[in-house]
């Protein structure tokens, strides 16, 4: 699903769409009021909730988790993480893929 939003919008909130996915909450303090920095800040925020479930599952398994789960899960967490930048960076709102359609911010 793609969103689309006002062009002054995403010029003017670029920055705190690409700290969001960061730091997810930035955007929540500072640019409440932009939909465009509100939408990458629910991505931000799924992807820190995915990262923090990897992590938690691939330290209850032993062995496994640690040699396999962690590594891989933390790299496709950080390609995602880089495509949302690249998307915010460019003023694009395509959700991230696989858990770019969840919606936690409203």
């Amino acid at each position: 699903m793609i969103v689309s939003f006002d062009q002054s919008d995403i010029e003017k909130n670029k920055v705190m769409g690409i700290l969001a996915y960061i730091l997810f909450f930035v955007p929540l303090l500072a640019a409440r009021e932009s939909r465009f920095a509100m939408y990458h800040a629910n991505q931000g925020l799924i992807l820190f909730l995915v990262a923090l479930g990897v992590n938690i599952v691939g330290g209850v398994i032993p062995v496994i988790g640690a040699l396999l789960i962690i590594p891989l899960g933390n790299l496709c967490v950080f390609v995602l993480m880089i495509l949302g930048i690249i998307n915010a960076a460019n003023g694009k709102q395509a959700p991230l893929p696989l858990i770019g359609n969840f919606q936690i911010i409203k």
